[in-house]
């Protein structure tokens, strides 16, 4: 079973949400260059996004992100900036629940983390890669890229780190 110590809200309001990981990528120049490494899925077309995973069974939140950095973008040569406080979810649109059953959506931890200098992004390391491309975008572009069902959490998550001066 995942860790059940960190208490992961995995029903809420009647609907089952997978147990997720978010890392919102700071690039290495960071603080002086405030620059979000997005990516797109190999899978949907068209469709932006952070790095996420699920939380396998017997893992912490946190052991799912460095082990999801390494499986996506092919380095967990990170540090962890900040946590957002809590869990947040959304529902999957109705072509993506189809083929996620039997979860609605996903519930996630964010997590704000910074490739350490010299850290090498290959989104192409492992099995067949989630990703075909990926870049730094500043903050302030992030919505240009971003797929529509993930824009709110991803508002309430940057709002959030913004607002706590990370960002």
């Amino acid at each position: 079973m995942i860790d059940k110590s960190e208490n992961i809200p995995t029903n809420v309001s009647g609907k089952n949400y997978r147990p997720n990981v978010a890392a919102i990528v700071l690039s290495a120049k960071y603080p002086q260059k405030c620059e979000l490494f997005i990516a797109s899925r190999t899978d949907v077309e068209n469709a932006w996004q952070f790095p996420q995973g699920g939380i396998d069974d017997g893992e912490t939140a946190k052991e799912a992100l460095f082990r999801e950095l390494e499986e996506e973008i092919g380095t967990n040569d990170i540090k962890i900036i900040a946590e957002y406080p809590q869990w947040v979810s959304y529902d999957f649109p109705p072509a993506i629940a189809e083929k996620m059953k039997p979860y609605d959506g996903q519930i996630q931890k964010y997590y704000l983390v910074k490739l350490n200098d010299g850290a090498k992004i290959d989104i192409y390391t492992h099995h067949t890669p989630e990703f075909s491309e990926y870049k730094f975008v500043p903050t302030k572009n992030i919505y240009d890229y971003i797929t529509f069902f993930k824009r709110t959490v991803y508002k309430q998550v940057l709002k959030y780190f913004k607002n706590e001066g990370y960002i």
